[in-house]
């Protein structure tokens, strides 16, 4: 950041956003081991311990990239510390139409491989409005074991994906979210934190295709279907350890009793 940053005058709610910020860290940072150090090599491009102070004491707005990092480092939703910055991430993540504030939301991707359905290292600094499109992450949970209950959900960011990719895979940007996997019972296809792009068109039960189902005793769960001879279907656990992910057989009426959120069309993640 440059001293001539610095200088401008911050807005009465950046002025309350630093005091909320400053707040969070000082009642967390025991808890959670964290000093302004860590937190400054988290923001990364040379950010030093003096300008993470110096968000925390009135001199330095947050930006969009640094409030993602603050809520991921401090366990809470950019809401908690500031309601406007949350507010311009809700906007991002609802519209995919190119805009100024998505030049904002490039911010927070990383730079990552080019043969990878992301943004390529340098490529994220230019322009991308026609090139990616930005799909919501929300902090929801699908558990890849007995189910994950999400009563609250929240955009936390975006990602951003190359458009002519998704235009291969025959997918609308704008019926995509992002959440994780949960669990190891979808191992070796889906492992446990794995991010999971999920096509919320796709709604309806296909052969041997992965799901993310939602039921009122289970909660979120992925699962992989596969349809019987007798026209029910099986929720089926890629783990082969079935003593502890055994399948679910379901009767055609029983299959109803869970509502498919849509289905898991790549996931990324460690190897």
């Amino acid at each position: 950041m440059t001293k001539d940053s610095r200088r401008l005058p911050l807005a009465e709610w950046q002025l309350e956003d630093s005091d909320r910020l400053k707040e969070i860290f000082q009642r967390k940072r025991g808890a959670l081991k964290l000093t302004q150090e860590k937190l400054a090599a988290e923001l990364g491009d040379g950010v030093t311990q003096g300008a993470v102070s110096h968000f925390m004491n009135r001199r330095t707005a947050l930006s969009l990239k640094a409030a993602a990092v603050f809520a991921r480092m401090l366990e809470v939703p950019v809401s908690d510390f500031s309601p406007t910055l949350a507010e311009q991430l809700g906007k991002l993540s609802s519209s995919l139409t190119p805009s100024h504030e998505q030049g904002m939301a490039r911010e927070l991707v990383g730079g990552v491989a080019a043969n990878t359905p992301f943004p390529a290292g340098d490529d994220v600094n230019h322009s991308l409005d026609d090139r990616y499109a930005f799909i919501p992450q929300y902090d929801a949970k699908a558990a890849a074991g007995i189910g994950h209950e999400n009563p609250h959900v929240e955009v936390r960011s975006t990602l951003a994906f190359k458009r002519e990719w998704l235009k291969v895979k025959g997918v609308n940007p704008n019926q995509l979210v992002v959440i994780y996997a949960d669990g190891e019972s979808m191992w070796p296809t889906i492992n446990d934190r794995d991010v999971l792009l999920i096509d919320r068109s796709k709604i309806d039960p296909i052969d041997r295709q992965v799901f993310v189902l939602a039921s009122a005793d289970k909660g979120a769960i992925v699962k992989r279907l596969i349809k019987t001879t007798l026209g029910g279907w099986i929720i089926r656990s890629d783990n082969e350890n079935k003593d502890e992910h055994p399948d679910l057989i379901l009767s055609r009426k029983e299959i109803n009793e869970h509502r498919i959120i849509g289905q898991v069309i790549w996931r990324g993640g460690d190897l």
